[in-house]
């Protein structure tokens, strides 16, 4: 499964600081439908993500009957990306 959406760069400073986008409601129904298939626990699913050339394995966090992307440090920096700017997510389910 491939999707691709867009999103609002978030930071979450809790005990582990990150920053994330959130998946939109639609995307997140079909990762939902698809998640027993590829999940390996917690709901977590293994993806494969790019925002513009930038390319990284992850997993999707379940939160609050959607998923989170986590974007990291280096993907941040690589992309020019700072909290609050929309960019484009796009997400090859499984790797």
């Amino acid at each position: 499964m491939e999707l691709e959406f867009s999103g609002e760069v978030r930071y979450w400073r809790g005990p582990t600081p990150y920053h994330f986008v959130g998946v939109p409601a639609p995307e997140s129904a079909a990762l939902k439908a698809a998640s027993a298939a590829v999940t390996y626990g917690w709901g977590m699913i293994p993806v494969t993500a790019r925002v513009g050339d930038t390319r990284w394995t992850t997993s999707l966090f379940p939160k609050d009957g959607g998923y989170l992307v986590p974007l990291r440090d280096a993907v941040r920096r690589a992309e020019g990306i700072e909290p609050g700017e929309v960019v484009t997510v796009h997400l090859t389910v499984g790797g």
